[in-house]
């Protein structure tokens, strides 16, 4: 007797069945897109706003690694110089990584440090 009362508790409906399979997964779907295709889409973004801001004088590091000045900005293209000896290399948008220094911070920071030397007189 006891069996058959454990039986019939434990095993659920097809009709019940059928909207827990459909729930678990639209909360999987859920969790999937909060924690994967939204903050790659929020990255991605970001990645375009850093690229489209770039200005002359910008020091970068592209994805193979290479550091540069920016020295022309076309809507696609940007040509970096990598060295005193101004080697100057052509590059797409899409292969910079990062701007490790913004032409306008060093220019304030010129600008910081002459009115320090110049309040220190």
């Amino acid at each position: 007797m006891l069996t058959a009362v454990l039986e019939t508790t434990t095993q659920p409906t097809n009709g019940s069945q059928g909207w827990v399979t459909i729930v678990m997964m639209l909360v999987v779907f859920v969790a999937f897109y909060f924690f994967a295709i939204r903050p790659q889409k929020k990255q991605e973004r970001e990645a375009n706003e850093m690229r489209n801001s770039l200005g002359v004088g910008d020091e970068i590091t592209t994805i193979g690694g290479i550091l540069g000045r920016v020295v022309k900005v076309t809507e696609e293209t940007v040509v970096i110089e990598t060295s005193r000896e101004h080697n100057k290399l052509h590059i797409r948008k899409d292969a910079i990584r990062s701007v490790d220094v913004h032409a306008a911070d060093t220019i304030e920071a010129a600008e910081k440090a002459e009115k320090k030397d110049e309040s220190a007189k």
